[in-house]
């Protein structure tokens, strides 16, 4: 027994002792500090972007935005689109007026004139890709028994119409719309303006078809019904 005191104190005294010599423990940090405390926690780093890596970061977006515009082109997507949509129109209507002229008993090509040239929009204007007026610009519409904007009445045709509606030009304004003309030998062009590089430029179809007008495109049997100015 230890001098000065009692059995219990020194009993006391031995067990604090052991409690507050104890090591960390590892992996939890506690200390004789936090006995005091129900359970001590590490502190954790706050995480997050600084304000220069979200600068960074929008740069590059912006930077990968612009070169997608200039790569893909989106404008230029929807010239050819347009252009598809014209080059397959006339198509469309070649091969109708094609099947009218070697079925239909009588043949009515309109107004087959020299100077006398059909639009497809219902104002007035130039004829596409030249600077002659178009002379008849008085209807827009699509039917096909000859009131539509090429008065052929493709309704007569043995066996029905082979074309539901005559089409018209995706935009059809003043400067993009279709033109016809025909003769007294029932010989026809149709004409069309584009205006995408791909067909103005790469293909250039204005010069490839064949016609006398490098600024349109033009189909039919004979390609200089409709004037190149």
């Amino acid at each position: 027994m230890t001098k000065g005191f009692t059995p219990l104190e020194v009993f006391k005294k031995k067990f604090l002792l052991k409690i507050f010599s104890r090591p960390l423990i590892k992996n939890n940090i506690k200390t004789t500090s936090c006995l005091r405390r129900q359970e001590c926690h590490t502190p954790r780093p706050l995480t997050g972007f600084t304000l220069l890596e979200l600068l960074i970061v929008i740069s590059i977006l912006a930077i990968l935005s612009t070169v997608v515009v200039l790569v893909l082109n989106p404008a230029e997507y929807l010239k050819q689109a347009r252009d598809s949509q014209r080059v397959s129109d006339l198509a469309t209507l070649n091969s109708a007026i094609a099947l009218y002229l070697s079925t239909a008993t009588t043949i009515s090509m309109g107004t087959c004139t020299a100077g006398y040239y059909y639009c497809s929009i219902a104002t007035a204007g130039n004829l596409p890709g030249g600077t002659t007026a178009c002379t008849s610009n008085t209807t827009s519409t699509s039917v096909t028994s000859g009131t539509g904007w090429i008065p052929i009445i493709f309704s007569g045709i043995p066996g029905g119409s082979p074309i539901s509606r005559e089409p018209v030009d995706p935009t059809n304004s003043e400067t993009y719309k279709y033109a016809y003309a025909c003769n007294s030998s029932n010989q026809y062009e149709l004409d069309a303006k584009l205006e995408s590089i791909k067909y103005t430029s790469t293909n250039n179809l204005g010069v490839n078809d064949g016609g006398n007008n490098s600024s349109a495109y033009e189909v039919g049997t004979d390609l200089t019904l409709i004037p190149s100015t």
